[in-house]
């Protein structure tokens, strides 16, 4: 097979919020198929950017006191982190306000406007007076003007049902910075004229594999069909961006910049790598794969396409598309504990899991992923731990001072046929059909499990006249496991570098899997994966729901019952059902790993004691609370976190992260005593 040149890039996150499950379908997915590749042996590189630019970060770094830079380089860093929390590896992250994507985007500008292609037009647009400024189409909300269609509470420039509309049509819109209704103002803009790159746009869309057949049909059907608008590409100040060279306080709208940040950051790592840049961008020979998400099709089909048609830069091979995440078949929510941070989630879970659980879901349709979390907990247990991990467990310890056999034992051609498998697999993967492949790669542990199960290794191992046998046995067991890591690689980086461990055998390329190994030491078997808990997903919940309450918490008019009604109403009887007792806090400390969390040695006393873990760093420090009287839940099921085990919850006040109000008693209340 030859060598293929590939650069694959995802979706730009936006800088003015943190990475969460939702974008992580995207991210892990490009991931997984640039592993793929590269354990193919192709040069594949990953690259990415923050995006940067737009009135969402003006306005936040307006309300936060502090400089646009300051935010965006703040936000990077925590962005870097929870990528690499999860195993996600990129050749560069840039950032679309580098010096290299302003220079580009005067590349393209040159180019677009030598091809005659940039008018300018009075627009009517929506001002926000409270905020004083234009508002961006994200910052307008409303009824969707569009015939037979009255969809309420939709965007400023398309809605839920893919009609698109200028902001100013919107029926009774709404400021989202300042909740007023925003007045219609004039300003200068400029545009590009997509009509005139129509027969490109449509011969490119509806022709080869650069699309899925249903986006290249939504394309012709809602957008091709009839004359392409004109695509209004600059905002007038106050903006954050980039100023157009040619026309003073004007500014390129966000989603001019954004992809180009792409080249930007491939330029970037060029410069730094000594590269030649052409051969990435300028190339035929070079793939360009995009991965995106269904809400920016538009942007990433007809004007990115044809931004690229005129610069002269690669057009993509292919754009895949995904759909978005749902949490137990409804959108994510804050309230509910669904809209949960990629640093929350690995607080509580392995981030092994969440790549597996997302490349069972994930197939090459647009459609919409759902996390249910019983699933995820049945699957990660049962798939991982109870089929995969399992093969090593079962045999790895009966031969770690014995190793592989020197030649490899007749297995019923268990190997052969999973070697077989080899291609099919790698077909599945290739064509982003992950489920596909992770089901056949199950199938084949269920295999590999029934061999366990007929030669039973710890039977063998009692009788001294068989540990030739069993030798033989645990050697087709762990090459079959090893196999099975191979074919996992792409999605579990982590399982696959133990294996290597454990058997001296790295796994660097796929054509691994077709040979089985023999001789090799056998490593002491160190513990892979542990099965989900029920208590750490919970948790997980818990504490997303909690971060999610500063933003719901009341205003300065103290109506709190406004952020948290009321509970349903409840009888004595179950009022003492909770055990509430006076606490003092014996020890306190930060617990490393966790941004939230202090854990508590609390004594009720007497010897009885209690380990607690609360989610209140942002308001104590440790040494704050060291001999403090609290209130404790102490007869509340223990709870397993990744930490340890919180056997009980000091009560407190308030809506999460500084604004915590741990409960006190008043003074000769000692611990031990009840709270009626």
């Amino acid at each position: 097979m030859s060598e293929r040149r590939i650069l694959v890039t995802a979706a730009l996150p936006y800088a003015n919020g943190h990475i969460h499950l939702g974008h992580l379908v995207e991210y892990l997915q490009t991931d997984i198929w640039v592993r793929f590749q590269k354990l193919r042996g192709h040069r594949c590189i990953y690259i990415c950017a923050d995006d940067t630019h737009g009135t969402a970060i003006m306005i936040r770094a307006r309300d936060d006191g502090r400089s646009e830079e300051e935010l965006i380089a703040e936000m990077q860093q925590h962005h870097i982190a929870d990528f690499a929390g999860f195993d996600i590896e990129f050749e560069n992250y840039g950032s679309t306000n580098s010096p290299a994507n302003r220079e580009l985007c005067h590349e393209f500008w040159q180019q677009l406007r030598a091809a005659d292609l940039v008018v300018e037009r009075d627009v009517t647009q929506l001002f926000d007076v409270e905020a004083g400024t234009f508002l961006a189409d994200r910052f307008v909300r409303g009824t969707c003007p569009h015939p037979g269609c009255g969809l309420t509470d939709q965007y400023g420039d398309s809605c839920d049902n893919g009609h698109t509309y200028s902001p100013a049509d919107l029926i009774d819109p709404v400021s989202t910075l300042s909740g007023s209704k925003p007045e219609v103002r004039s300003a200068p803009h400029l545009f590009i004229q997509l009509e005139q790159l129509h027969p490109f746009l449509e011969a490119w869309t509806q022709s080869g594999d650069h699309l899925q057949r249903e986006v290249a049909n939504y394309l012709k059907g809602h957008f091709l069909h009839e004359p392409l608008r004109d695509w209004d590409i600059s905002r007038p100040a106050p903006y954050f961006g980039f100023e157009i060279p040619d026309s003073p306080g004007n500014y390129w709208y966000v989603w001019f910049d954004a992809p180009i940040g792409y080249i930007a950051s491939t330029r970037e790592w060029c410069e730094r790598e000594g590269e030649n840049f052409d051969e990435w961008w300028r190339n035929e020979a070079t793939e360009i794969h995009h991965f995106i998400g269904k809400d920016i099709t538009y942007f990433h089909t007809l004007f990115w396409p044809g931004m690229l048609k005129v610069a002269g830069f690669n057009l993509p091979t292919k754009v895949h598309i995904h759909g978005f995440l749902t949490v137990n078949g409804a959108k994510m929510s804050k309230t509910k504990g669904t809209f949960v941070r990629a640093a929350t989630y690995l607080e509580h879970l392995d981030p092994s899991y969440l790549r597996y659980y997302y490349a069972a879901k994930l197939t090459p349709r647009v459609d919409d992923l759902d996390l249910n979390l019983e699933e995820f907990a049945a699957k990660v247990n049962s798939d991982l731990v109870g089929k995969v991990v399992n093969l090593a467990s079962r045999s790895a310890k009966f031969v770690a001072g014995l190793g592989l056999s020197q030649v490899y034992p007749d297995d019923g051609g268990l190997f052969a046929a999973a070697a077989q498998e080899g291609e099919q697999i790698a077909a599945a993967y290739e064509n982003c059909d992950y489920n596909q492949a992770m089901r056949r790669i199950m199938a084949l542990a269920d295999r590999a499990n029934a061999y366990v199960e007929q030669h039973e290794p710890w039977k063998l191992k009692k009788d001294p006249e068989q540990h030739a046998r069993l030798q033989d046995v645990c050697s087709v067991v762990l090459n079959l496991f090893r196999q099975l890591a191979v074919y996992l690689a792409p999605v579990l980086p982590r399982l696959a570098e133990q294996t290597g461990e454990l058997l001296g055998a790295p796994i660097e390329h796929w054509a691994e899997s077709q040979s089985p190994l023999c001789g090799n030491e056998v490593a002491k078997f160190k513990h892979m994966m542990q099965r989900v808990e029920k208590e750490q997903v919970q948790a997980m919940i818990e504490e997303s729901r909690e971060e999610a309450a500063p933003a719901m918490a009341p205003s300065d008019s103290g109506d709190a019952l406004a952020a948290e009604p009321l509970a349903e109403e409840i009888t004595i009887d179950d009022f003492a059902k909770v055990d509430l007792r006076v606490a003092r806090v014996k020890s306190a400390e930060e617990v490393p790993e966790a941004r939230k969390l202090i854990k508590l040695c609390l004594s009720l006393g007497g010897t009885e004691e209690r380990t607690v873990f609360a989610g209140i760093k942002a308001a104590y420090q440790p040494e704050q609370l060291v001999g403090r009287l609290v209130i404790c839940v102490a007869n509340l099921a223990p709870r397993k976190m990744k930490f340890g085990v919180s056997e009980g919850m000091v009560v407190a006040a308030g809506g999460g992260g500084k604004e915590v109000y741990l409960l006190s008693p008043d003074e000769g209340a000692v611990p031990g005593e009840r709270v009626h």
